[in-house]
């Protein structure tokens, strides 16, 4: 359990990928209140823990209040993203969660990468 103590608010946060997206629960976002959080990782191992991460996003910032606008940004796509998406909506929209979606692309040099562009 984390030490008592008040929020720490951030502009953006990284939410962590892989097997150490378990550790992110309902106390993280009541205690890390981020105006944006990057849902990254596309990989098996993700898709096993996202649901919990997501679910977790929403009763943390429960305890906030809805003056706050928080934007996720997934990086990948993902069906539980999706499915988590359609059966959440409502309860995102009360609680000032707006997802954020992008077909954009960059080209740079011979590569070319999804993106989005955040500004603060």
């Amino acid at each position: 359990a984390a030490p008592p103590g008040p929020p720490v608010y951030l502009d953006l946060a990284y939410l962590p990928g892989s097997w150490s997206a378990r550790t992110v629960d309902e106390e993280f976002f009541r205690r890390v209140r981020a105006l944006c959080y990057v849902v990254s990782g596309d990989d098996h191992l993700k898709e096993g823990v996202l649901r919990p991460l997501l679910d977790a996003l929403l009763a943390g910032k429960h305890h906030w209040g809805t003056d706050t606008q928080v934007t996720l940004i997934p990086t990948f796509d993902s069906l539980v993203m999706h499915e988590w998406y359609q059966e959440t909506h409502e309860r995102q929209q009360e609680l000032g969660i707006t997802v954020l979606g992008s077909n954009s692309t960059v080209a740079m040099q011979d590569e070319t990468f999804p993106a989005c562009k955040v500004e603060f």
